[in-house]
């Protein structure tokens, strides 16, 4: 079965993507440069594989969407939050095995 590639998504595409989505959106805020966003990609791309049925996931680089980060107050990465009819609906700050991701995101799973 083929890898589903997280959409990457800025300024202009957040809104289409994002917050007008059809079902809800995992989206990760990450940069480059950070170590613990380095591990939580693969655990959020292999969320984004089981569950691509459910729930679409995308990525914003908060290095080049600072509005966006601040927009939704992201003041460390990663952060994860799901966005379900155009509105934040869940948080997640930090690395996290996909064990922890599954159960606090099961509610968006059902």
């Amino acid at each position: 079965m083929a890898s589903i590639v997280p959409t990457a998504v800025d300024e202009s595409t957040f809104e289409s993507e994002v917050l007008n989505a059809e079902k809800p959106v995992l989206v990760d805020f990450w940069a480059p440069w950070c170590g613990p966003c380095r591990l939580v990609s693969p655990v959020v791309e292999s969320f984004g594989d089981k569950h691509n049925d459910k729930m679409s996931v995308a990525k914003v680089n908060t290095d080049e969407n600072q509005q966006l980060a601040m927009r939704y107050s992201i003041f460390s990465i990663p952060t994860l939050i799901v966005f379900q009819n155009g509105r934040e609906a869940a948080r997640l700050v930090g690395f996290m095995p996909q064990e922890v991701m599954e159960e606090r995101l099961s509610q968006f799973l059902a």
